[in-house]
């Protein structure tokens, strides 16, 4: 690099820049951002305001052209978020953990639309999923609804693909997700989801894959076993329990939905809810028995009608051995997860320290295909909010740190450089580097401030002298150290 001391910039650079670098290095900065946010609000040109019908899709009409100009809202939607560039940092940081870990374990990527026919949600959801939904019917007079949920429009895809692709598969997506729920701590109307699901794989090595993704996952944020687990159990335990009692089998899906609700309601509140159902009183009382049951030997002993569970329960754990994920899992016969299309294993990830609903859940789901009128395929995935996961990791300070950081600030000394600058910024983004170009003319305190806050790691200083010799001026902020350089040479 043909550098030579940078002695020769202009002298109200020189005057300017050694005080203000050594007075901005030895205190740190401090900025007002709610007020530079306040003051940079301004009305919006075209907006509509809400209706006070909750869930309406409607618009208000327009407001009159004459008169005082109302002001909106500035708050999102109740139970909705904005994403600042603070927020947007970290929720990328939490995404691209969601895929590197789906990369590692060779998942391929997919989405799908956020609309999607309601009848999708309906069929086999649940009841709770059916009154949940942000639903309408749109101009051409049909039946949609926002997704609340991942899996449905997964299985419709792979239907819509047929033939066309080999199983099994090994899919995860990122997608927001909508529900009209009450909101608690780490549960929004809105979010985002991470899935991985694999199909066509009937047996168990498909749930411990899955379960070693979210393992994996767990590690690489910080997260250990100590912190959180696994509950596992099986929808093959409640099923044959039901069998014992003669429950129809049209009944399964709402007896799952009503145990799920087990650890969020009082028993008494469960057991009337069972009743309404359909399910005989002695029935109710063995049933909650046995989802008192926290080991599978205890399991043995009761039920006689769960061989198949307890023989895939037994493989899964083996299996968490090999995997190295041992610790993490403990049997618990409550859990069914509330989605009616479960028909194996289950888990759920929660907080050890009980302070937060579910971090996650998934199961084996192999008749879901056959409720859209397919055959069915084996399959199994989980679904991982992005809410409750950042509500863990500020309990347990875990956070990261995500600053904006940007390689280089440019400004020009002189306004009539400025079409220079913008040249020395395109030389440095088409050579892979971050550039901050300052696009008005702008004393050098504010540019000092400026890269400051951007946590930059060099100014460039187009200078009329030094541009007349093919030079820029570069001073590297976290050193001091400073020079010209010929632009040529400037990488």
């Amino acid at each position: 690099m043909a550098a030579t001391p940078f002695l020769i910039l202009q002298p109200r650079f020189n005057s300017y820049i050694n005080p203000l670098f050594r007075s901005l290095s030895s205190s740190p900065l401090s900025f007002n951002a709610a007020t530079a946010i306040q003051s940079s609000l301004s009305p919006p040109s075209d907006t509509h305001s809400s209706t006070a019908a909750g869930r309406s899709g409607a618009l208000s009409p327009a407001p009159p052209l004459s008169g005082a100009v109302q002001k909106i809202d500035v708050n999102p939607p109740k139970g909705t978020r904005d994403f600042p560039p603070e927020d947007m940092r970290l929720r990328n940081w939490l995404f691209n953990n969601f895929r590197e870990v789906s990369r590692l374990y060779a998942f391929e990527e997919v989405d799908f639309p956020v609309l999607e026919n309601e009848a999708l949600f309906t069929r086999k959801a649940g009841e709770e999923i059916k009154d949940q939904l942000y639903c309408f019917e749109d101009q051409g007079k049909r039946r949609v609804a926002l997704r609340p949920e991942l899996t449905p429009s997964l299985a419709r895809l792979v239907i819509q693909k047929g033939k066309s692709v080999s199983l099994p598969l090994k899919w995860f997506t990122v997608g927001q997700c909508w529900r009209y729920e009450r909101m608690t701590r780490g549960r929004r109307r809105e979010h985002y989801q991470w899935n991985m699901d694999i199909i066509g794989v009937p047996g168990v090595m498909a749930e411990a894959e899955l379960i070693a993704s979210i393992v994996t996952l767990f590690k690489r944020i910080g997260i250990t076993e100590s912190d959180v687990g696994f509950k596992v159990s099986s929808r093959k335990v409640l099923q044959g329990v039901l069998k014992c009692y003669s429950i129809p089998e049209n009944l399964f899906g709402k007896v799952c939905v009503i145990i799920d609700k087990i650890e969020k309601i009082p028993a008494e509140e469960i057991k009337k809810e069972l009743k309404v159902a359909g399910v005989s009183e002695e029935a109710v009382h063995e049933l909650l028995e046995v989802l008192s049951v926290k080991s599978l030997a205890e399991l043995e002993e009761r039920v006689d009608s769960c061989g198949e569970a307890i023989a895939d329960l037994k493989q899964l754990f083996l299996l968490a051995e090999k995997f190295g994920y041992s610790k993490w899992l403990q049997f618990d016969a409550s859990i069914v997860r509330g989605l009616a299309y479960y028909t194996g294993i289950v888990f759920e990830g929660f907080d050890r320290e009980g302070k937060l609903r579910a971090i996650c859940g998934g199961g084996r789901y192999d008749h879901l295909f056959s409720t859209f009128g397919a055959d069915d395929i084996p399959a199994c995935g989980f679904g991982f909010g992005d809410a409750v996961i950042v509500e863990l990791l500020k309990e347990k300070g875990l956070l990261p740190e995500l600053s904006l950081q940007v390689h280089n600030v440019v400004c020009a000394l002189d306004e009539d450089l400025q079409a220079a600058a913008a040249m020395v910024a395109n030389l440095l983004r088409e050579k892979g580097q971050s550039v901050d170009l300052v696009l008005e003319s702008k004393p050098l305190k504010w540019v000092f401030k400026r890269a400051a806050r951007t946590n930059a790691e060099r100014l460039v200083i187009v200078g009329s002298s030094e541009w007349q010799r093919g030079m820029v001026g570069v001073k590297i902020l976290s050193t001091g150290e400073q020079y010209e350089i010929k632009l040529d040479d400037l990488k």
